[in-house]
């Protein structure tokens, strides 16, 4: 990813110094420049951040106050027919019609989108089936469950074939196991199908999971741009967990000169030297403790857009 694109066809998506004001008072966007290569890609930010309104023109449903756009190679504010051709979009909120089965519905997207009848509805029958929804294609949306519902926004996205997909929020509304369901099969889609996916979240354990680069955008500003890899790099710090006996390992850790901190279960100890390893591993022992877990511990991405200070042992 490159802070100051060149917008080309080769850039998955690229903005620069884009802008966008509503009413000439409410800065939605401010001066936004970041190029995304292809991939799954976490679009992050707190409700209100500028998500929405990015999306909308990365559509071209929307123009942009100032700035420059690119998506595929293509400029949504000069040709939005021909992007969308190559993009699917799965909204945020719900908008099925009750009364339509999800073939019949998916196969109406399918011919919106300049399919033919015959292989709208063909296309519309494996979209639902790559999605989990085969063998309900013919019940009526209104009787379906919240996370069926879900999916067939997302095969109303796929049944194009597009080249890339904008997801906002896929997981709304679902329970934790649904939420997996759905991440798992967004994740299949964008690594089996060769497919890009944009997935536009205000969960970052959701995108770190799944993505392979994070752009954050808060109050319509960049914050940061980045491949998850980057972001997660291991630490200067040793991650230590036991199934039992946490309290007596953190006394005896002190009393050996290691400062330790706790994160939850965990026993975070500076490594300043290679014999820090052997002094974990002897008191482990010394105190016959079951050890679950010694390594170097990794970022998580909500800590950078949210550190806390660990509380002392």
């Amino acid at each position: 990813m490159r802070h100051l694109p060149r917008l080309n066809a080769v850039t998955l998506l690229a903005t620069e110094s884009l802008t966008k004001t509503y009413g000439g008072r409410v800065t939605a966007l401010a001066d936004l420049t970041v190029a995304v290569e292809p991939g799954i890609i976490g679009l992050v930010g707190a409700n209100g951040a500028g998500k929405s309104t990015l999306i909308k023109i990365l559509l071209g449903l929307l123009a942009p106050t100032s700035g420059r756009v690119s998506v595929l190679g293509l400029d949504p504010t000069t040709d939005p027919a021909a992007v969308r051709a190559r993009v699917g979009y799965m909204p945020e909120h719900d908008c099925l019609p009750p009364d339509l089965s999800a073939a019949e519905f998916v196969t109406h997207l399918g011919r919106i989108s300049g399919l033919p009848r015959s292989v709208a509805r063909e296309r519309a029958s494996e979209a639902l089936r790559h999605v989990g929804l085969y063998e309900e294609r013919y019940r009526p949306v209104g009787g379906y469950s919240t996370g069926m519902k879900q999916r067939v926004k997302l095969a109303q996205a796929l049944v194009h074939d597009p080249d890339l997909l904008l997801l906002d929020e896929p997981t709304n509304g679902l329970d934790p196991a649904g939420r997996d369901a759905m991440l798992n099969l967004v994740h299949r889609i964008g690594t089996e199908f060769g497919i890009s996916v944009v997935v536009c979240s205000h969960l970052l354990g959701e995108v770190e999971r799944i993505c392979d680069a994070l752009v954050a955008i808060d109050g319509g500003r960049l914050l940061r741009a980045d491949r998850i890899s980057a972001m997660t790099s291991a630490t200067d710090v040793l991650a230590v967990e036991v199934s039992e006996g946490t309290e007596q390992l953190a006394a005896r850790l002190a009393a050996l000169e290691l400062p330790v901190t706790r994160d939850g279960r965990m026993l975070l100890v500076p490594l300043a030297e290679e014999r820090t390893y052997d002094l974990i591993l002897g008191a482990v022992a010394e105190l016959d403790l079951p050890l679950h877990r010694l390594d170097q511990r990794r970022h998580r991405v909500a800590e950078l857009f949210a550190p806390r200070e660990p509380s002392n042992v």
